[in-house]
């Protein structure tokens, strides 16, 4: 008979997320994780077996609710540009809760990291292709320019990105000043300024409305002299 699993899988990932940002997938010691959560180590191995199962666990986990989020937005009825728009607001409010995690799983993957590279290759695409083919349906209804379409996705992914993980760096780093931090975090950060920059991406992609035809200008004729 099975063993009543009593949450601890959820303990222990929820341990996982919150050491992964500081130890990253070489420094993550599987008795730290149970540890932190509480759990004896038997039940580490009982739940996921090897480390390595547990690391791709403690990726997907936090991605799935995010891409699940993602899809309930674009699966609203509206407009393109507005399903566009609650795209990369999914994406990029949960990229800016969750910064300090993606900026060590992407120094992982970069340093070489198998489990961060296969958890990339696998997942990376999913919310990328989410977006490409909103943007692929904007540009077949005239709605957004005709561009190439990862050069409309990088600006709209660049100008979410690149502000929340070097803004986030800067805050993380702890070698600001309060008041920067505030700065910081309200020009760069909250709820209002990503919807700022989302309207400033979906601005630079959207197609400008035809000029007005000009009108011709009048001309007059000259009065006879008396």
């Amino acid at each position: 008979m099975p063993r009543p699993s009593r949450n601890l899988d959820q303990a222990l990932l929820t341990a996982g997320r919150e050491l992964f940002a500081d130890r990253g997938c070489a420094g993550m010691s599987i008795r730290e994780v149970a540890d932190r959560a509480g759990v004896n180590l038997g039940m580490f191995h009982y739940h996921f077996k090897s480390r390595e199962a547990f690391l791709r666990a403690v990726m997907q986990a936090g991605y799935e609710t995010m891409f699940a989020s993602l899809s309930l937005e674009v699966a609203r009825p509206a407009d393109t540009a507005t399903r566009l728009r609650h795209a990369i607001r999914a994406i990029s409010r949960f990229a800016r809760d969750n910064r300090r995690f993606i900026a060590r799983l992407m120094a992982d993957a970069l340093s070489g990291e198998a489990c961060a590279r296969e958890f990339l290759r696998d997942n990376l695409p999913r919310h990328l292709n989410v977006m490409r083919d909103i943007v692929a349906q904007g540009q077949k209804e005239g709605v957004f320019v005709q561009v190439p379409l990862p050069q409309a996705m990088g600006v709209c992914a660049g100008a979410m990105a690149m502000p929340i993980l070097v803004g986030g760096a800067m805050i993380d780093a702890g070698m600001l000043d309060p008041a920067v931090v505030r700065t910081i975090e309200a020009t760069l950060l909250s709820d209002a300024a990503l919807d700022q920059r989302i309207e400033l991406a979906l601005n630079a992609i959207r197609q400008p409305p035809p000029a007005a035809p000009k009108r011709a200008k009048r001309t007059t004729q000259p009065r006879g002299k008396p």
